[in-house]
């Protein structure tokens, strides 16, 4: 599977990211030209993640997301659907509970989560709204949703070149330094065809988060939606 336009089927896209696993952290940061970095600091600190807070990272790939939350006292899970991502993150991270789960049947009781969070992982959700719905199921009331994706650059000259970069840039740069360049093609793709900031919230709001809001980061490419689960009903 190496085209956005085609139905993302769990176990295509789960292949795709096996095969990427071994150097995925360190594709991420050239590509990002290092900006990887920083959008997972500002994650860390939208979690905002406590002492003994229980925290479920999905789409935490090799766990390089999950280690903030570590740090800050809180029992993280990082859950993927690639079995390849998580074999790769318990060998570098042993010490975290690595589980393999589908982000539309999320293997996890009803409210258990302080707090939610997927970075980059909800494109590749076959029914985002699902996707959204099931981590409101497995987080307690007043529970908290970040969710960190890309985006859609809000001013249009830059938007220009970030479509540039993506179509043509990335696909070369990442024959160079992944395993597996068609995956990059898709994640192009993926990244130009997905919603927009406001049309992502209307979607968080529909699958029953409140108090939805997001902030942009590195001028729109990236955004940080947040959004917290009733306290009742």
């Amino acid at each position: 599977m190496t085209r956005a336009s085609l139905d993302k089927q769990p176990r295509d896209v789960a292949s795709m990211f096996d095969g990427v696993a071994e150097k995925y952290d360190v594709t991420n940061t050239v590509l990002s030209l290092g900006q990887d970095r920083f959008w997972r600091k500002a994650v860390a600190r939208a979690v905002d993640a406590r002492p003994g807070e229980r925290i479920l990272d999905l789409a935490a790939g090799t766990g390089t997301s999950s280690l903030p939350f570590r740090d800050a006292g809180a029992t993280v899970v990082p859950c993927d659907f690639s079995l390849g991502m998580l074999r790769a993150g318990k060998r570098r991270h042993p010490e975290l509970p690595f589980t393999a789960g589908d982000g539309m049947r999320l293997p996890f009781a009803d409210g258990v989560f302080d707090a939610v969070t997927i970075s980059f992982g909800l494109r590749n959700i076959n029914e985002p709204k699902t996707g959204l719905a099931e981590l409101l199921r497995v987080t307690r009331p007043g529970g908290r949703l970040v969710v960190c994706e890309f985006s859609h650059p809000t001013w249009r000259p830059f938007r220009t070149v970030y479509d540039e970069y993506l179509m043509r840039a990335l696909p070369p740069i990442a024959t160079r330094v992944s395993s597996n360049p068609d995956a990059y093609v898709y994640l192009a793709e993926s990244i130009r065809d997905w919603p927009d900031q406001p049309a992502l919230a209307a979607l968080v709001q529909d699958a029953g988060w409140e108090r939805v809001a997001w902030r942009d980061l590195t001028g729109g490419i990236v955004a940080l939606h947040r959004g917290f689960k009733p306290l009742a009903g």
